[in-house]
C-alpha cells in the first residue's frame, strides 16, 4: 500500500503571545515574553505567583455565554484554535465530506478548572449538588467532541493523553490516520488551562515551578545557568492535516508538509527524563527513520526546553548524539522561554511554530538567557538562537515533546514540494 502524503492548511492559536495565530507568531519572532502576574485566582500565598496566562481573554467575543458556561476554558480555547483553522484552510463545511474529516484534538490535564470549583463547591454546600455540565466539561476527549458537534465532522474522534507529548501525539495520529487513508481531512493540537490553585499547588509541591515572583518576565530561561524550572502557560492551538492530493484539488494554499513523526519511552522515572537522554534520542532516530531523512536534512530542532536543570542538559545529550558534527549546523530554539510550558498543547504549539519557521525561513529566538552554565554538557558551541530571530534556509524542522511518565514525542515537518 502506497501510503498518501500530509499537508497541513490551516493554523489557529490563542495564546498568552496573541489571540491568533499570526500575534502568537509575531510575538514569537520579537521575542516577547509571555509571562506575568496570576490575575485568574489570588496566588499571594503561593510560592509562584506568576503563570504565562491568555491575556484580555472574553469569550462573549467568540461565542453565547449561555454556551460557553457548558464548556471548561479549555476546550474554549480549543474550539478558538479550531475555528480559526478552519477558516483559514479555507475548507467549506458544508459541501466537505464530513464523514471523511475527523479530530483528534487533546489536553494533558483537560477541565481542572471544573474540576477545582466542583469540589470546592461541594466542600462548601450542606449537601452533594453539582452542576449536570461537571463531567462533560470536565474529561480530556470533549474539546475534539465539541469541535466535531459544532461542524457535524463524523470522521475519527478522539484525544490522546500522553502528558506534555499529549498534543504532539495527537498530531502523530492525525497523520497516520490521513495517510493510511482514512480520512482526508483531521483537525488536531491541544489546549490547556491549569493556571489553577490545584494547577499551581500542584506543581511546586513538585518544585518543578520557576520562582522567581521578582522578574516573571525573565523566568523561563532555558539553557541559562540560573534556570530554576518552568513558567506554566495556557492556551489552544489547532492544525488543519490534509490528504495533499485533497488540498490540490480544491486549491489549498499549503504551510508545509508532515514528513514524520516518532515515539518512545524513557523507561525511567515518573517526572523527571533519563539524565543520558536515551528516550530522547530514540524519539528522534524514530522520527528520522519515519519521515526517511537523515540529520543532515534538518535544519532546526525546537526543542521540548522547558529550562529545567536537568531536562535541558538530557535533551543537549540527545541530540548531540543523534545529530553528531550536524548539530553544529542546527538552530536549536525554545519557544517555551516565551509561551511558557502549555503542557498537553504544548507540542501543537511548538509543531506550528516549526511549520510557520520552514515556511518563512526564519527561527525563532530563545529568549532570557544571562550566562552559561557550568556543565560542559550545554555545549554552548551549538546555536541556541538566543535572543534574537535568526534568518536561514529552512527545509526541515523536528520539534520534540516529552511528558511525565517518560513519554516522548517527535514531528518533522518539510518544506512542501509536489
Amino acid at each position: 500500500m502506497k501510503l498518501k502524503r500530509v499537508v497541513v492548511t490551516g493554523l489557529g492559536a490563542i495564546t498568552p503571545l496573541g489571540h491568533t495565530m499570526p500575534e502568537t507568531w509575531n510575538g514569537l519572532l520579537n521575542g516577547v515574553s509571555g509571562a506575568g502576574p496570576i490575575t485568574l485566582f489570588d496566588a499571594s500565598k503561593f510560592k509562584t505567583r506568576f503563570a504565562c496566562e491568555v491575556k484580555d481573554f472574553d469569550i462573549s467575543r467568540y461565542m453565547d455565554r449561555k454556551e460557553s458556561r457548558k464548556l471548561d476554558r479549555f476546550t474554549q480555547f480549543a474550539m478558538i484554535s479550531a475555528d480559526e483553522a478552519l477558516l483559514d484552510s479555507g475548507i467549506d463545511t458544508e459541501k466537505v465530506n464530513k464523514d471523511r474529516v475527523g479530530v483528534i484534538y487533546t489536553s494533558g490535564i483537560g477541565g481542572i478548572f471544573t474540576f477545582q470549583d466542583e469540589a470546592m463547591s461541594y466542600k462548601e454546600a450542606i449537601g452533594p449538588k453539582f452542576n449536570p455540565f461537571f463531567i462533560p466539561k470536565m474529561i480530556v476527549d470533549i474539546a475534539a467532541g465539541q469541535i466535531s458537534m459544532k461542524y457535524g465532522f463524523r470522521g475519527p474522534n478522539f484525544a490522546t493523553v500522553s502528558a506534555c507529548a499529549s498534543s504532539t501525539n495527537a498530531i502523530s495520529d492525525a497523520f497516520n490516520y490521513i495517510r493510511l487513508g482514512k480520512s482526508n481531512v483531521i483537525l488536531t493540537g491541544g489546549a490547556e488551562a491549569a493556571v489553577t490553585i490545584v494547577g499551581i499547588g500542584g506543581f511546586n509541591a513538585m518544585n518543578a515551578l520557576s520562582t522567581r515572583n521578582d522578574s516573571p518576565e525573565t523566568a523561563s530561561r532555558p539553557f541559562c545557568l540560573s534556570r530554576d524550572g518552568f513558567v506554566l502557560g495556557e492556551g489552544g492551538v489547532c492544525l488543519v492535516l490534509e490528504e495533499m492530493e485533497h488540498a490540490l484539488a480544491r486549491g489549498a494554499k499549503i504551510y508545509a508538509e508532515i514528513a514524520g513523526t516518532g515515539m518512545s519511552a524513557d523507561a525511567h522515572h515518573l517526572t523527571a527524563s533519563h539524565p543520558d537522554g536515551l528516550g530522547a534520542k530514540l524519539v528522534m532516530l524514530n522520527a528520522l527513520e519515519d519521515a526517511e531523512m537523515t540529520p543532515e536534512d534538518i535544519d532546526y530542532i525546537n526543542v521540548h526546553g522547558t529550562s529545567t536543570p536537568v531536562g535541558d542538559i538530557s535533551e543537549v545529550k540527545a541530540i548531540k548524539h543523534v545529530f553528531g558534527e550536524q548539530a553544529k549546523h542546527l538552530n536549536i530554539s525554545s519557544t517555551k522561554s516565551m509561551t511558557g510550558h502549555l503542557l498537553g498543547a504544548a507540542g501543537a504549539v511548538e509543531a506550528a511554530t516549526c511549520i510557520l519557521a520552514v515556511q518563512n525561513d526564519i527561527i525563532p529566538p530563545t529568549i532570557n538567557f544571562t550566562q552559561g552554565d557550568e556543565d560542559p554538557e550545554i555545549d554552548y558551541s551549538l546555536n541556541y538562537t538566543f535572543s534574537k530571530a535568526q534568518k536561514r534556509d529552512v527545509r526541515a524542522a523536528l520539534s520534540n515533546t516529552f511528558g511525565f511518565g517518560g513519554h516522548n514525542a517527535s514531528v518533522i515537518v518539510k518544506k512542501f514540494v509536489e
